[in-house]
């Protein structure tokens, strides 16, 4: 029997903050919320949800079932989330899988990608009244939350429910974990009512522990990430798509993928520098917010390049064959791809915005892969690919066209280099399974039914 924990005193005064403090930001940012969801589209689909009301379909696909609830906030964690997913079913059966996200290009992924028997829902927006509705609807017996995702009132919530919560494939930095310190009483009790952390590295779970993750809580099973790159087949024909535009097989492709505003214009420039070396080299583009890919593509334009739009190429509005230099891709779930076919890759949000994007993808197909100085979000993953010479890293535009140049005329080195890369991707695969087997042991331990299917890989 699941134990039902009891609602603590002393967190009162702090969740009647937050309710005040939330509720003042949410009438100041409702028009921009509003706004937002209105340019992403589609978003009166679902939007009663946010708010903890569900359809009939949903109340009855859940009904006397063992409800698992995974939430994913994004395109990049739904990404993330899909193999999980995939293993949980496989090794949990019984459990009742629903999915939720906080945005609409992450619910056309969960739509696109997952299984119509496993619900998608929208996230509740984190006021008391909304995240309690959602909460009783769902009545889920175990909540998993990828990465960084927390919103107190639900946790509060889930912890005076009982239902045990994991955090899998927790990550957070020096700078998140100082800030975390600094509101400790706030979040403190919320990291420690983790049933368990799943977490990259030691030293995650070094600072993890700093701010309230019980010690007997956190695990080391790696990073999610490595397993999620080299699943999957090619969900598109990308050669057969250049050849819509009149490229030759043997043209180099430069790829920017997931960029940020200002590095598609950098990009455009590099093409240009390099045109006379390499008359056949073709530019695609691939920015991390796909709305904004319109804008950008102006941007390219004023260049002197000739753009083509993916979405137009869907609707048959195809260019004269040979008569574009760069194709802008502004759909969702196709990167990985057009990595597939990316002689140099540039990694974006990296040179003209902080933080990065995720290298290990075209790593894991052996492309060669360049990114700017700022990858701070990745503190676990790019050292070591630099270590090995794996990657190159560049400081400034100037130093991006030259390593480009310099890898587009050395196969040699291209080809070394994205050996290098696959294999450190491939040593640091298994922390799906494992990530799974730490869920699956909490369960059992919390007295939740679990018909466990057994990995016959591990003999167990």
């Amino acid at each position: 029997m699941r134990r039902r924990a009891g609602h603590s005193d002393s967190r009162r005064p702090m969740r009647t903050l937050y309710d005040i403090l939330l509720t003042v930001a949410l009438i100041l940012n409702a028009p921009f919320y509003l706004l937002k969801l209105w340019r992403r589209g589609n978003w009166k689909q679902g939007f009663r949800q946010r708010f903890g009301r569900f359809n009939s379909k949903v109340k009855q696909s859940i009904t006397n079932r063992h409800v698992m609830w995974i939430h994913a906030v994004s395109v990049g964690e739904v990404n993330l989330v899909i193999r999980l997913i995939e293993e949980i079913e496989r090794r949990l059966p019984n459990l009742k899988l629903v999915v939720s996200t906080t945005t609409t290009t992450g619910m056309g992924e969960l739509r696109k990608r997952v299984p119509g028997r496993i619900e998608k829902i929208y996230y509740p927006i984190d006021r008391r009244k909304w995240v309690q509705r959602s909460l009783g609807t769902i009545h889920p017996e175990a909540i998993v939350l990828v990465e960084a995702e927390i919103w107190p009132n639900f946790l509060w919530r889930a912890q005076q429910m009982g239902v045990p919560t994991f955090l899998v494939n927790a990550r957070i930095s020096d700078r998140s974990c100082r800030g975390y310190r600094r509101l400790g009483r706030l979040f403190r009790g919320l990291f420690g009512g983790f049933s368990r952390v799943c977490c990259a590295t030691e030293a995650d779970a070094r600072r993890l522990r700093e701010i309230g993750c019980r010690d007997d809580a956190v695990r080391v099973v790696g990073n999610l990430k490595y397993d999620t790159a080299v699943a999957g087949g090619k969900a598109l024909d990308t050669r057969a798509v250049l050849r819509e535009l009149g490229v030759p097989d043997d043209a180099p492709v430069l790829l920017g993928g997931s960029t940020h505003d200002g590095e598609e214009v950098v990009l455009a420039d590099t093409w240009l520098k390099l045109r006379d070396q390499f008359p056949k080299l073709f530019l695609i583009l691939v920015p991390r917010h796909h709305e904004r890919a319109r804008d950008a593509g102006r941007e390219v334009r004023a260049r002197g390049l000739r753009v083509a739009y993916r979405t137009d190429m869907d609707r048959g509005r195809i260019p004269e064959a040979g008569t574009t230099d760069c194709l802008m891709v502004n759909t969702t779930g196709e990167l990985k791809a057009f990595y597939e076919i990316a002689t140099v890759v540039f990694v974006g949000k990296s040179l003209t915005a902080h933080g990065g994007q995720n290298p290990i993808e075209p790593a894991a197909l052996g492309k060669a892969v360049v990114f700017g100085p700022n990858m701070e979000n990745f503190p676990a993953i790019v050292p070591e690919f630099l270590a090995e010479q794996a990657v190159r890293q560049v400081g400034s535009a100037d130093e991006l066209a030259k390593t480009i140049r310099e890898l587009l005329a050395d196969d040699r080195e291209r080809d070394a280099l994205g050996s290098r890369a696959r294999a450190i991707v491939e040593r640091n695969l298994g922390s799906i399974a494992r990530t799974v087997d730490v869920i699956a042991e909490r369960l059992k331990d919390e007295q939740i039914y679990v018909a466990e299917t057994k990995d016959p890989a591990s003999g167990s």
